[in-house]
């Protein structure tokens, strides 16, 4: 750094500096034939800022932002499962049929899925399980039969218990589940899975992250005294407390369920997160 207290040296500075920018100058004006036939250069001086022409000429690249960080990895074997391993994403319908009837038998496959689309809708029904509302056309399973019981006390209405029956059929089956084997599927048509989450819209998301997530809001669904109160909306009815009506889907579905529907519900996916999020062979 120049020393401003000596004005002769400062001066003696100015001078140095003016003249290596003349000399800089002279250089580029000669161009090739001076810089390949001129003595070596002196040492060099501190480089001057660019100018604002020469920054519009050579912009900046920005920094590519850093790849999302997984959470939960599923096994290695399932997440680089060789293509000819498994089916085509929209011609898996098939080997997805046989594996769930395998696990839970033909008259509950029959009775409860849809047999399109398999696997995309269920990722589509698992991102949208933590959001407001769920896409009534992409589930994978049927519609409950049946309309929503209520019962009237007063001027007030409320969720009857008797409700709670309709979802009685899917419980079963899903209670009956063994979560082991429901793992094992999953971690085995991953790719397919991983495939249809990206095909949403989220090139760099990984589904089983997702579907953690899914699980943790339906596990936080409130405690709820009973009986519920409804009003009734433009089509459903609703609930009438405006925090109640205003969970996350996956939350209130279980609400309507009821309470010990919910709880079988909940411990299975307690189970399956535990299996999903620390899998074995699971890489770090």
């Amino acid at each position: 750094m120049w020393n401003t207290t000596d004005p002769e040296e400062s001066f003696r500075n100015k001078v140095i500096w003016w003249s290596a920018i003349i000399v800089g100058a002279a250089i580029i004006g000669v161009g090739a034939y001076f810089r390949f036939r001129s003595p070596p250069a002196p040492p060099q001086q501190p480089a001057s800022p660019p100018s604002a022409a020469q920054q519009q000429a050579a912009p900046l690249t920005p920094a590519a932002p850093p790849a999302p960080v997984i959470q939960h990895p599923v096994p290695a074997q399932s997440a680089t499962a060789a293509p000819a391993k498994l089916p085509a994403l929209d011609s898996s319908d098939p080997t997805v049929l046989d594996a769930l009837t395998k696990l839970v038998g033909q008259p509950a496959v029959a009775r409860l899925l849809v047999p399109k689309a398999i696997i995309r809708h269920i990722v589509v029904t698992v991102d949208n399980l933590p959001r407001s509302k769920v896409a009534a056309d992409l589930r994978p399973v049927k519609p409950t039969p049946g309309q929503a019981a209520v019962d009237q006390q007063g001027g007030t209405t409320l969720l009857s218990r008797s409700n709670y029956a309709r979802y009685t059929p899917f419980v079963k089956v899903i209670g009956a589940m063994n979560m082991k084997s429901l793992a094992a599927l999953y971690f085995r048509l991953y790719p397919l899975f991983q495939q249809a989450y990206r095909s949403l819209g989220y090139p760099h998301g990984y589904f089983n992250d997702r579907l953690v997530q899914a699980i943790d809001s339906l596990l936080a669904t409130p405690q709820v005294q009973q009986p519920i109160t409804l009003v009734q909306g433009k089509v459903f009815w609703q609930f009438a407390d405006p925090k109640l009506e205003a969970l996350p889907a996956g939350q209130k579905l279980l609400l309507r369920m009821g309470p010990q529907n919910a709880t079988v519900i909940e411990n299975k996916l307690r189970q399956l997160r535990r299996l999903i999020t620390h899998p074995p062979g699971a890489s770090p």
